[in-house]
């Protein structure tokens, strides 16, 4: 009997110790790719987005990185870092197999058709995520207590569902909380104190919802007999009231749930301005002629996808044609969690900015909860669809000579030199990519979406924090900011140095062609490696070589080298960085005049981002 026991034990013993192994290959790479397959088998498909690119037969490693939705920390490693599955119909049931995404900080699930209650134990699934968008869905019930140990939300969207109950007074402890909507549910109660700067919009059509910001809640020992006589009385009439009111409530949910689907041309935000087409356009140059809303929704064909020049972090920017033939860019800024009062401030520091190498704010317009930035139209797009044309949606370009590289490296270094040491207040961008470089009819470059992200999320310190888990465009981040959540202006000559790289290399930012398939680093590593083995000449773009500019070449090269050390204190500041580029290109004349002063102080603890040293007070 003691060797029976004794073989029992052992049996468990090692059952136990498999289990933890397969437990820790699931919570691995393994684990990624496991809840992906897990949300692709549990969810409907009716409109077959995921059918189309999410493809489990290729194994090899970051497969999953390309499939419609799914973004992850490194292209050729299957981490995820958010999922996307927004506006793409899909239906089931919070999908449960989201726990395995254990390196997931973003998870957005609007506009589908999602249906039942969350999990009571959401925390256990989604416990890292800083955004969770569920807004626009069918979801039911309460909403989890469990929510208050998701400690690290940023955002919490679940408008526009069916939720009902109280909302968990806990809720309150999340302190990093800047978006809180439950706006048009069934929800009930008091509202809880929240440390977000919230109005009343965030709460609205709650029948049950009351305190600030709705109105306060009323007494319920006030006139307790006469209300209840009158819901003796009343209570037949308002119960058929509640099923008429509410039959129309589902009848609507259910057009616009079709209309949802039936829009190819993915603008139907444009849906709620109908009414706003007569709001001005706020314009800082008199040169250009007034406009109203309608104006830009005209030009842009109602902001059609169709009509879209570049998506990115701080939001989406359309080609608009008046109808006099001028040509304007107008962006729809993502959700900003700024004021009316504050936001106008932002505007007209932002209008104020002029240099040349930096793309003219001209105006902008508010409508409901939207806000559109008109600017001057660069008719040659965006650096990035020049530098890898099989990745833009435009066509086929011709293949940028030395001098235009060069050109475009200067002017780009002159502009974000400018915001750094010369504007008044100085100006960290934080997105800094060849996406937002971009070049008007003669090349010239000029720098897009600066100053946009103060506007995405209030900050609290002189120097710019992440929220939202939002870094920057992948590839172009600093590698000290996953580390502090802080940007300085030494993560900025970062980014612009893999700018830098990208026009002497030719190559993408997290991906290169020309390494070997044992590679798996990004253009960083690659460019590092080369240089280890003593093979930095190899890395330069075939098409400079040859054609008696190699010195200066491998001149730009060094700059950019220079610009990647991983030691932010190492790196020169971006006043040093369009010295040394101009010096480069000194024999070509690009700038006859020096409109960078030379900066006063370059310590980063100088640094304040825009308004921030102005406005100390705005929290």
């Amino acid at each position: 009997m003691v060797l029976i026991g004794s073989r029992i034990r052992l049996i468990l013993v090692i059952a136990s110790l498999w289990l933890s192994l397969c437990i820790c290959s699931i919570h691995g790479d393994e684990g990624n790719v496991y809840c992906v397959k897990s949300i692709y088998e549990s969810v409907k498909d009716p409109l077959g987005y995921l059918n189309s690119t999410w493809n489990f037969d290729n194994h090899t490693e970051g497969s999953i990185c390309s499939f419609l939705g799914v973004e992850c920390w490194h292209p050729n490693e299957n981490k995820v870092l958010n999922i996307k599955l927004s506006n793409m119909g899909l239906k089931g049931s919070f999908p449960l197999g989201l726990a395995n995404c254990t390196s997931m900080t973003g998870l957005d699930l609007s506009n589908n058709d999602f249906s039942g209650p969350l999990p009571s134990n959401i925390s256990h699934i989604v416990g890292f995520v800083t955004s969770l968008v569920l807004s626009s869905n069918n979801f039911s019930g309460s909403i989890p207590v469990d929510l208050v140990n998701c400690k690290y939300l940023n955002e919490l969207s679940l408008e526009h569902n069916q939720f009902s109950g109280l909302i968990p007074t806990e809720l309150g402890s999340l302190g990093r909380i800047k978006t809180f909507n439950v706006a048009n549910n069934r929800l009930s109660g008091p509202i809880p104190s929240l440390p977000a700067n919230l109005s009343a919009d965030d709460f609205a059509n709650n029948p049950g919802l009351c305190g600030y910001p709705l109105p306060s809640c009323q007494s319920s020992s006030k006139s307790s007999t006469t209300v209840i006589v009158a819901a003796a009385v009343g209570g037949m009439t308002i119960s058929a009231l509640v099923i008429g009111v509410g039959l129309v409530f589902l009848y609507r949910r259910a057009a616009e749930k079709r209309k949802q689907l039936e829009d190819p041309e993915g603008n139907r935000w444009t849906m709620i301005l109908k009414g706003s087409k007569g709001v001005k356009v706020s314009m800082f140059e008199k040169s250009v002629s007034k406009m109203k809303l309608g104006d830009l929704m005209r030009a842009t064909n109602d902001f059609s996808k169709n009509n879209i020049i570049q998506s990115g972090r701080t939001g989406t920017m359309y080609k608009a044609v008046l109808e006099d033939g001028t040509m304007l860019m107008c962006k729809r800024l993502q959700d900003s969690q700024h004021s009316e009062k504050e936001f106008v401030s932002e505007m007209a520091t932002l209008g104020r900015v002029k240099q040349k190498n930096l793309v003219p704010l001209l105006g902008f317009c508010m409508a409901k909860n939207e806000k559109i930035l008109v600017y001057k139209y660069m008719v040659n797009g965006a650096l990035y669809d020049y530098l890898h044309p099989e990745e833009s949606t435009v066509e086929q370009k011709k293949v940028l000579d030395w001098l235009v590289r060069l050109k475009i490296g200067i002017g780009a270094a002159r502009g974000l030199a400018w915001l750094h040491h010369n504007c008044n207040p100085r100006i960290i961008h934080r997105n800094i990519s060849s996406k937002c470089i971009l070049l008007d009819g003669e090349f010239e470059p000029q720098i897009s979406d600066f100053g946009l992200a103060r506007l995405m999320n209030p900050i609290d310190t002189h120097l710019s924090t992440f929220v939202n888990g939002e870094f920057g465009d992948l590839g172009y981040v600093a590698p000290e900011y996953t580390r502090t959540l802080v940007a300085t202006p030494k993560g900025d000559v970062y980014s612009f140095g893999i700018v830098l790289l990208e026009l002497v290399t030719g190559e993408r930012p997290t991906q290169v062609n020309r390494a070997t398939e044992s590679f798996k680093g990004n253009l960083v590593e690659w460019v590092t490696m080369m240089s280890d083995e003593a093979r930095l000449n190899d890395v330069i773009d075939n098409s400079l070589l040859g054609k008696g500019v190699d010195n200066e070449v491998f001149q730009f090269l060094k700059v950019a080298c220079s610009c990647v050390v991983p030691g932010p204190k190492e790196r020169p500041t971006m006043f040093e960085v369009y010295q040394l580029l101009r010096a480069v290109g000194e024999r070509y004349n690009f700038s006859t005049e020096n409109d960078i002063m030379v900066p006063t102080d370059s310590g980063d603890a100088q640094w304040s981002e825009l308004i921030v040293a102005r406005d100390s007070t705005m929290d």
